[in-house]
């Protein structure tokens, strides 16, 4: 057998290469495009015949005489067989590739069997039962009547009943978050303009509430408190009055220390506490000048824990130089117990730490190291340039019963000191020191009240971008339900 393969760039051109090869009675047994053009396999009459010649076994050759009368009749000679389609390039613009009926694969010849009876075979199951159908119901109306009310009633009443019968579609968690997110996003909308209205109706009523609130506003307080003493105005008042009352409302819950309770004239041991870059290391300085010109560089010990930064200690140890004091490194609890231990006769210890942010793990550990010590008092540095929410998140983080104190640091650096302050009022806290400067020790001074708060209700210059017009105040007032929630870990007096 002899099966060659033709290929061409169109079909055209590989049957002409076929008819050239084997003849015009080739016959093609398969076609195929492929990359590049079209392939067809394709062989002659010839091998066709002498393949159907090879597939009869000689068995069957051998049984053949027996059975004449059964058998088939003989198969055509190959030059009985009709010839194969020609293709003729001047017939038809247009052709199709087919496959002879010689080039079917032919079937193989069995050698012969007795006769057996049929296998008696199981009967086949009877197909089930169709269901019968249920007759329809009588129509209730002809056409073209309009059905009354009882019959509306009634099938309304039937729907309803089908409906709250029916279980509920599936609900997509995607599709509930989706919808949630829209109804917050539809009350907040509502909130904000539910609070308009309630700061127009505000400053119909009551102008100068609604003034002196948005002073204290712009000035940097906090809208919890600021809501808070409004509130408990009295309606009598002018707008110079208002002030001066609140003025005195914010000096009566704000917490200071007097020149008859200094903690140089307390003595003990002081750790001063807070997030980095808030100086730290300079206020420990000031206040060592402090209590070494009033009892002596004798009665004054200087510790320091930041071991983490490049000359943090040798920077105190240049102060306790200058001062003639000696600076001690501690490394951990233990150490740090044991080095308060020796110096338990003296008047006052200082204790400078690491600076760590608010939001870092590590200030829990600090302050437990400082609790397994012994009898340590934390003083916080609270940053007055730093934001009211800044402010909130550092009390928060290093909050704890030790803490004696807080000291408001760059204070010459802050354009508004209401911030710092809203936070140590609605925070409960001991207002220590109030730093200005980086002198030492001259820029450490106790709280003075009248300055704290003449500097704290200050409003920014007339023309600063920081100003808010009437419509503005109206936009960032929340709702009356925010405005009663008190806020976690407040603590107003």
């Amino acid at each position: 057998m002899t099966v060659k393969r033709f290929f061409g760039e169109t079909a055209r051109e590989a049957l002409r290469k076929v008819k050239a090869a084997l003849g015009p009675e080739a016959i093609v047994i398969s076609n195929k495009s492929v990359p590049g053009g079209v392939e067809i396999m394709a062989m002659s009459a010839d091998s066709l015949a002498a393949l159907q010649a090879e597939t009869v076994p000689p068995a069957a050759a051998a049984v053949k005489p027996a059975v004449a009368e059964a058998a088939p009749p003989p198969r055509p000679a190959a030059s009985a067989v009709p010839p194969a389609p020609t293709f003729d390039e001047e017939e038809s613009e247009d052709y199709a590739v087919t496959l002879s009926a010689k080039a079917r694969a032919p079937q193989a010849v069995h050698a012969w069997q007795p006769w057996r009876p049929p296998r008696q075979e199981a009967p086949a199951p009877a197909p089930a039962e169709k269901p019968k159908l249920r007759p329809l119901p009588p129509r209730q109306s002809t056409p073209g009547t309009i059905p009354g009310e009882a019959q509306v009633a009634a099938a309304l009443a039937q729907a309803n009943a089908a409906a709250s019968s029916a279980p509920p579609p599936p609900v997509n968690d995607a599709q509930v978050q989706q919808l949630m997110d829209e109804m917050r996003a539809i009350k907040s909308l509502l909130e904000r303009q539910l609070a308009g209205f309630a700061w127009g109706d505000l400053t119909r009523h009551a102008p100068a509430r609604a003034q002196l609130l948005g002073e204290m506003l712009e000035a940097g307080f906090s809208g919890q408190l600021a809501r808070r003493l409004v509130e408990e105005l009295p309606e009598s008042l002018d707008v110079q009055e208002g002030r001066k009352w609140l003025s005195a409302a914010v000096n009566r819950r704000m917490r200071t220390l007097s020149s008859d309770n200094d903690l140089i004239d307390q003595g003990g041991v002081f750790a001063l506490v807070g997030p980095t870059g808030v100086g730290k290391t300079t206020t420990t300085a000031k206040l060592a000048a402090r209590c070494v010109v009033r009892y002596g560089a004798d009665k004054l010990a200087l510790l320091t824990t930041d071991g983490y930064r490049i000359g943090a200690h040798e920077q105190l140890r240049i102060y306790g130089r200058i001062l003639g004091v000696p600076v001690h490194v501690v490394r951990d609890s233990e150490d740090l117990r044991r080095m308060l231990a020796e110096l338990s006769g003296k008047h006052m210890v200082l204790i400078d730490t690491v600076g760590m942010s608010q939001r870092d793990r590590m200030v829990a550990e600090q302050a437990a190291m400082l609790m397994r010590a012994g009898d340590v008092k934390r003083l916080l540095l609270l940053n007055a340039t730093s934001r009211g929410d800044t402010l909130d998140d550092v009390i928060k983080s290093y909050a704890g019963e030790d803490i004696a104190g807080c000291i408001l640091s760059k204070v010459d650096e802050t354009a508004a000191l209401a911030p710092a302050l809203d936070a140590v009022v609605r925070h409960g806290l001991l207002l220590t020191y109030i730093a200005n400067g980086q002198r030492v020790p001259e820029d450490l001074h106790l709280p003075n009240r009248t300055y704290l708060l003449h500097r704290a209700f200050k409003l920014p210059a007339p023309g600063s971008v920081h100003r808010l017009r009437n419509d503005e105040l109206g936009l960032i007032m929340p709702t009356q339900a925010e405005s009663r929630a008190a806020a976690p870990g407040a603590a107003l007096v």
